[in-house]
């Protein structure tokens, strides 16, 4: 009689990598309870920045107009920032010897990192809801059509993915929740205000408008609004540089480069900590 041997099949490298990373982003998202602090800022923050440039400025740049304009660099806006979280929450994590037992334990080395980069996305899903329906309530309206709303919000997640991974090679370079927390809100200021995200960069001196033309800052926010169907107020003008009218694909390409860039500097950094 013929027997069959039944052999189970271990999980390849990257599927063991994602389903470890899924473990750990459920570890992460659970010790949020312990941090509460971390959840609030991550939502007070966008919400202070839809009311006081609603209402402190959106009535220089164009009232209940710029309003439903200014929806979308909030969107682009508040994904980056949360990039910070993602550094102090690694760097937390090696200050506590958290880094060290994950060591410990037979797991691929990217898995910590995309654990991370993946709990602080749900945080960022989060973040969207809650903006968006603070958004409602300041006059803020999807017009366009519901895939295109839903293409708009998986850009802007997507946008989110690839911060995370920048935020990560801060906070394993920083190694220290100090270090991280200033190293980590430095960058994000010019990057996220020099752009499109709030203000037209035509009144941009010439360098700087460059800058902002080509930030994928301002593609993803202006992939948003169009998707979205808001319009620019009539005083805001719209560039006709190549990055301005491909925003949507531009979004798509820098976020693409952005996670080809700091997915490897980041795993790399990894590896140089686990080996001392």
């Amino acid at each position: 009689m013929a027997t069959v041997t039944l052999t189970s099949r271990k999980p390849t490298g990257s599927l063991r990598t994602v389903r470890d990373g899924l473990v750990i982003a459920w570890r992460n998202l659970v010790n949020l309870r312990r941090t509460p602090g971390a959840v609030v800022a991550a939502l007070v923050q966008p919400l202070m920045f839809v009311l006081l440039l609603a209402y402190v400025f959106g009535g220089s740049l164009g009232g209940p107009e710029y309003r439903t304009f200014l929806m979308g660099g909030i969107f682009a806006q508040a994904v980056t920032f949360n990039a910070s979280f993602t550094a102090i929450g690694l760097a937390a994590d090696m200050d506590k010897g958290m880094v060290d037992r994950f060591r410990a334990l037979p797991m691929p080395r990217g898995s910590v990192i995309l654990g991370r980069a993946l709990s602080d996305l749900a945080m960022s899903a989060v973040t969207l809801t809650v903006t968006s329906l603070c958004g409602l309530l300041v006059g803020w309206r999807v017009e366009g059509s519901v895939p295109a709303g839903v293409a708009a919000y998986g850009l802007v997640l997507f946008f989110a993915f690839a911060m995370s991974w920048v935020g990560a090679t801060i906070g394993l370079m920083a190694r220290s929740v100090e270090v991280a927390q200033s190293a980590g809100l430095i960058w994000l200021f010019p990057v996220t205000f020099v752009s499109s995200a709030f203000v037209s960069v035509t009144s941009m001196p010439g360098p700087l408008r460059v800058i902002a033309e080509w930030n994928p800052v301002s593609a993803t926010a202006t992939a948003a609004r169009s998707l979205l169907g808001n319009q620019a107020p009539k005083g805001v003008v719209t560039p006709s540089s190549w990055p301005v009218q491909h925003a949507t694909s531009y979004a798509l390409l820098c976020t693409c480069a952005v996670i080809a860039v700091f997915m490897p500097l980041a795993v790399r950094r990894y590896r140089r900590i686990a080996h001392g």
